[in-house]
């Protein structure tokens, strides 16, 4: 089941479109990243998605629904952890908790034990009766994180949560990401830490309003190097042992590191070490050590913005203009 579903969605403000022609659908029970860099469109599209704003062309619906038409029960289905604090700073960190519960229609006592939980979950216990104005900053962004989970929702939007937290409590939150996940709801991302790609079940990568790609991290990786890639280390490489290897079909590209070393871009490196060890061998070369090399996400990242500005170098050669996403990349999922 989709449960959120958006259709040649472009947003613009006068002439500006700041998202443009987006296309992806979010599954029940994932977690979809959204990953781009300060600007690219991220938060706006979560208010698209929320039903904050309209779009300006297309369609979204969330949970088969229109967000931007949607009833006190739609959106008692979801729940939203914006980018700056907007609950009450007078407030104490309880009594912003049980606000948050009673505009969902809570009662008292369903307010007060899940209130318990999540106080325990973000680590606020001891903070509970301090005003949110007399709270540090990570603390605040755990407070709205618990705002947000009160009510359960089976959907969750997150825009950038982990921003400008230390690394133990950015661990905390995916762990309750995947918690989440695991009872079968749904967690929309946004972030700029490329890293947090690995957590999550599918990745959306957008750039300047456009959507670049929709893959799974294992997908984004295969596609930016083209397939996989080995790393091999022998004490006697010789050129014909090289000039064997590159004459392999499963063998896209090799690349010399040093005397000792060749770095090969095979379709599967599961399949390719075998070959690549027999072949080496063949030629009388030793083999001291095979393996597969898996860049970060950074890596990824980069190469896939880098594959993009040439893209927009040519586009302007050419007198198109800036380019764009190919469908393929733009269709999502």
């Amino acid at each position: 089941m989709s449960m959120i579903e958006v259709k040649n969605v472009t947003k613009r403000y006068g002439e500006k479109a700041v998202v443009d022609n987006l296309n992806f659908e979010v599954n029940e029970g994932e977690i979809f990243g959204f990953i781009g860099p300060s600007g690219s469109g991220k938060t706006t599209t979560i208010r698209l998605l929320t039903g904050v704003i309209t779009p300006t062309e297309g369609q979204v619906r969330l949970m088969g629904e229109d967000p931007s038409h949607q009833t006190s029960k739609m959106r008692e289905r979801f729940g939203y952890l914006p980018q700056l604090f907007v609950l009450y700073p007078n407030l104490t960190v309880r009594e912003n908790l049980n606000f948050a519960g009673s505009l969902y229609g809570m009662t008292p006592r369903a307010r007060g034990k899940r209130i318990k939980e999540l106080l325990g979950f973000v680590e606020l216990t001891e903070a509970a009766n301090r005003t949110a104005t007399n709270i540090s900053g990570g603390m605040l962004r755990r407070l709205e994180l618990a705002a947000a989970l009160l009510h359960d929702p089976p959907l969750l939007f997150a825009d950038e949560p982990t921003a400008g937290i230390d690394p133990v409590l950015r661990g905390k939150f995916w762990e309750e990401f995947r918690h989440l996940r695991s009872m079968g709801r749904t967690v929309f991302v946004t972030t700029q830490y490329v890293g947090e790609t690995e957590y999550c079940d599918r990745v959306g990568i957008i750039r300047a309003g456009k959507l670049l790609a929709v893959d799974t991290p294992e997908g984004l990786r295969r596609s930016a190097l083209g397939g996989e890639i080995v790393d091999i280390t022998s004490d006697n490489l010789t050129p014909e042992g090289v000039h064997m290897l590159a004459q392999l079909p499963i063998v896209h590209h090799l690349q010399t590191r040093n005397r000792n070393e060749l770095r090969a871009y095979v379709t599967e490196a599961s399949q390719a070490i075998p070959a690549l060890i027999e072949v080496l061998t063949t030629a009388g070369c030793s083999v001291s050590g095979v393996e597969e090399y898996k860049p970060s996400f950074d890596e990824i990242f980069i190469d896939i913005m880098k594959r993009e500005d040439a893209k927009d170098a040519e586009n302007r050669a050419n007198g198109n203009g800036r380019g764009i996403a190919t469908g393929g990349a733009n269709a999502g999922s």
